[in-house]
């Protein structure tokens, strides 16, 4: 338990680092990309009803996006982590801080409009949040890239000759 606290890096640490990028992409892809353009597509399906499930399932996301973050800060406050990683991981945070407290209240009120039969819906709200999903995405291949290419070194096999390039 000591080392969780110790600002020493640790392979938890570094292993956080490589699997909430993997899982926080997974999520976005399988809820952002998939489930919510295909929800409508459902038969039986209406606007107020995919509204809801999508507001439900949305806002879950969103807690579980904040609790990756979390850990993912956690891991970052290690000595010894490269400094672009922790920067390109702070953007990560700030995309989603926006995302969680000004695009989706906003689209909680839009979604409200529309339920309420106020609004036909039609807005271009959706693209805020599509555009931070897609630097999530971008931000997330390359936290990725960056914590396997630290984490994991090619060693030559014993006995290989040597090949210079």
């Amino acid at each position: 338990m000591a080392n969780f606290f110790s600002t020493q890096d640790t392979r938890l640490a570094a292993g956080a680092r490589v699997l909430l990028p993997a899982v926080w992409l997974g999520l976005i892809i399988g809820i952002s990309l998939i489930e919510a353009p295909l929800k409508f597509t459902a038969p039986g399906i209406t606007i107020p009803l995919g509204l809801g499930i999508g507001r439900l399932v949305f806002g879950v996301m969103n807690w579980v996006e904040l609790a990756i973050a979390v850990v993912l800060l956690w891991s970052m406050l290690k000595s010894g982590v490269d400094r672009v990683y922790r920067g390109l991981a702070s953007g990560l945070i700030a995309v989603l801080i926006i995302k969680v407290l000004v695009i989706r209240p906003l689209l909680n009120k839009r979604t409200d409009a529309v339920l309420a039969g106020v609004d036909d819906g039609g807005s271009a709200m959706h693209l805020f949040y599509i555009a931070a999903d897609g630097l999530l995405i971008v931000g997330l291949i390359a936290a990725l890239v960056l914590a396997v290419r630290r984490w994991v070194t090619v060693r030559p096999a014993v006995g290989a000759a040597s090949t210079s390039v």
